[in-house]
């Protein structure tokens, strides 16, 4: 299938701004203020302020609140909240941090956490910004494992309150953001002891400082200092010393605490009670993955730009220099993480869809019963996203930033803002590696659930569909790529490598492979004499990355393909597919060696597949502009000197060039008879 010469950009932003397309329309049409940009060279004090004033002003636009409840000026759209906060990310990031913190995580926590008494008290001042507050979960010796964080908050029934303390340094809580400035309140994470039991970690409303600014008795509020970007957020450490908190204070939605001391839960296993109360709060790192992808964007559309009016080397016989994204080297750089970030942006907008359906839902039932399965897949796939979301921006805006030459590494070019500001989103609101095995571990879940437990694994005689079915989780399109994959013959050196349903198929059965042989692998384990569990999954722990990796690939093609489904014109679709081709090809591509090593691809069809590739290259190259063009960036968003020098430069040239013909012509215009 050929290509169309040209393509609207618009029917493109209509299918990549999907089901909230009306938030991302509001943001692009009405936020333009001085203080959305970064401001290159401005100093730590200078960004706080102007970041500070910048949320104020968002408060009373009533855009970052829209996932509260309505009977407080909500709309309890949590899909329209996360997208609203992920616009931010295309402006400067410390504000969409700063307002994570405000909307997401503090007013979510006590959203998600509290009761209608504290709604009542706490969420009109948190959506107004009148009350700035912190999310204090992450302590200095214990990020990930927050299970185990060592801050206690015992019960004392003849005071009918929480004694909030930190054992020692390294039970502090640290980089919270709002905390070393602005916040005066902070939901704290702790564990709960009352008559003398502990009953895991649960949240506490604390306040830090008074109406003055000053720390409250107990509290000791330090400056996390210099870091390598976000300077507009103010990260900070707290510290609590026997800070008594009353007992109301306790957000106790699904844990109570009664005036003699009782513990009551309507959810009595501590570990579901546990990932039940984290599990609500999975906007935050839905909101960290599509921020991500928001300043990867950017950085390519910065790039790709650039590339289309610099020029490099002149072709022999040429009289002007080839532009930089007429090279195939700049191709493979730019086009297939275009490609990749099409893709998440469709894997994206159905978490995000799956996320405000489940949360809705969830909001409906009682607290007992909600849908489990459905809560489960939705963690685990926002940390499989939050994860490649996060990675692929590193990766891309360093390159992008590398594509883009010494000017590339000016500040007044933007690009080295993004690099720094979003450095840290690998191990935020997660490390990556740590959500990878998160991920692994529900495949592992999923797999003894449908074929038994772990003693049986090796019995179990493994059907295809069976597995496709109850194992490897489908997307919205389920149905078409069930019947495009169906339709894939046996035989691959037969199918072409731009058959849709032989790319999911291969995507499809690696995942299936390598679940079976971390699984084989941890059978052998746990069948050998005196290994402990540790060791048994220790030592294949390269293993199980490896399958929550190969998960992630599949489930994003599967998305990639779901979303091309909205496309409704043609010509939009023609391109859509042909970037689709390019995600899943080179996602092939960068995995040949295991597709050789298992047999999946020959020799000769591995060399076919990189000349596919290029092929690709080609076709798309007439379209790079039309596809960042897609991304409807507002030009005062990007901040970038690079793109109106670039451009203005290249006028001038253009002028020149058209006297100097002109000037040609002139002289060669001799009188008759001269």
């Amino acid at each position: 299938m050929s290509l169309p010469h040209a393509v609207d950009p618009k029917g493109l932003t209509e299918v990549l701004d999907g089901r909230w397309g009306h938030v991302r329309r509001d943001a692009r049409e009405h936020l333009h203020d001085p203080d959305l940009l970064p401001v290159y060279g401005e100093d730590v004090r200078e960004a706080r302020a102007r970041v500070t004033r910048m949320v104020r002003k968002l408060a009373g636009s009533g855009r970052v609140t829209l996932g509260f409840p309505k009977e407080y000026g909500g709309e309890e759209d949590a899909g329209g909240s996360v997208t609203a906060i992920e616009m931010l990310a295309s402006t400067d990031l410390s504000l969409m941090v700063k307002a994570g913190v405000q909307w997401g995580l503090f007013g979510g926590a006590v959203q998600a956490l509290g009761t209608e008494r504290h709604h009542e008290a706490y969420l009109p001042a948190i959506m107004s910004f009148e009350l700035p507050g912190c999310f204090a979960m992450t302590e200095t010796g214990h990020g990930s494992d927050v299970q185990q964080l060592r801050t206690t908050c015992t019960y004392d029934p003849e005071t009918q309150t929480f004694d909030l303390h930190n054992p020692h340094e390294a039970a502090r809580k640290d980089y919270i953001g709002n905390a070393a400035q602005d916040g005066r309140m902070a939901v704290v994470f702790a564990q709960l002891v009352t008559r003398g039991e502990r009953h895991g970690v649960h949240a506490w409303l604390v306040p830090i400082r008074d109406d003055q600014g000053a720390p409250m008795p107990g509290v000791t509020i330090g400056d996390d200092g210099p870091k390598a970007g976000l300077l507009g957020v103010d990260n900070g450490r707290l510290t609590f010393d026997h800070v008594t908190v009353p007992r109301d204070m306790l957000l106790d939605r699904y844990g109570q605490v009664a005036e003699d001391g009782t513990y009551t839960s309507s959810i009595e296993n501590e570990t579901r009670r546990f990932f039940t109360m984290l599990g609500t709060l999975v906007r935050g790192r839905v909101s960290v993955g599509g921020s991500a992808s928001a300043a990867t964007r950017l950085a390519l559309d910065i790039a790709v730009r650039y590339g289309e009016t610099r020029r490099q080397f002149t072709a022999p016989g040429a009289d002007r220099e080839i532009l930089l994204n007429d090279y195939l080297v700049h191709q493979r750089k730019l086009l297939p993480a275009l490609a990749t970030t099409y893709a998440y942006s469709f894997a994206q907008e159905e978490l995000v869809g799956t996320m405000h359906d489940v949360q809705a839902g969830a909001g409906e039932a009682q607290d007992g019963d909600l849908d489990e399965a459905a809560q489960r897949e939705l963690e685990s796939r926002a940390a499989g996203l939050k994860a490649a979301q996060t990675w692929h921006a590193t990766r891309t805006i360093q390159m992008c930033r590398e594509a883009c030459g010494g000017a590339g590494y000016l500040q007044e070019n933007r690009l080295p803002h993004l690099k720094a500001d979003t450095d840290v989103f690998t191990t935020f609101e997660g490390d990556n590696t740590v959500l990878l095995q998160l991920v692994a571990r529900g495949l592992l879940t999923g797999y003894r659930d449908a074929f038994g437990s772990l003693d049986g694994w090796g019995k179990v005689g493994f059907i295809a569909d069976m597995v496709r079915e109850t194992v490897l989780e489908r997307t919205a399109a389920r149905g078409l790529i069930a019947r495009l994959v169906d339709a894939v013959p046996r035989r691959d050196d037969d199918v072409p490598l731009l058959d849709r349903g032989w790319q999911l198929r291969m995507l499809e059965d690696r995942e299936k492979h390598v679940l079976e042989g971390a699984i084989r692998r941890l059978r052998r384990g746990t069948e050998t004499p005196g290994t402990q569990p540790f060791d048994v999954v220790n030592d294949v722990q390269d293993h199980v990355l490896k399958t929550a990796q190969v998960h992630i690939d599949r489930v994003v093609l599967e998305a990639f393909v779901a979303g091309i489904e909205r496309a409704s014109d043609p010509d939009v679709r023609a391109l859509l597919e042909r970037v689709c081709d390019l995600y899943a090809l080179t996602t092939i591509e960068a995995d040949r060696a295991w597709f050789l090593e298992h047999g999946r691809l020959t020799a000769a069809r591995s060399k076919a597949l990189t000349a596919a590739v290029n092929a690709l290259l080609k076709d798309l190259r007439p379209h790079m502009v039309t596809l960042v063009d897609a991304f409807a960036i507002p030009e005062d968003w990007k901040g970038a000197a690079i793109l109106r020098e670039e451009a203005d430069r290249q006028e001038a040239m253009a002028g020149t060039d058209a006297r100097l013909r002109r000037g040609t012509a002139t002289s060669l215009e001799v009188p008759p008879g001269q």
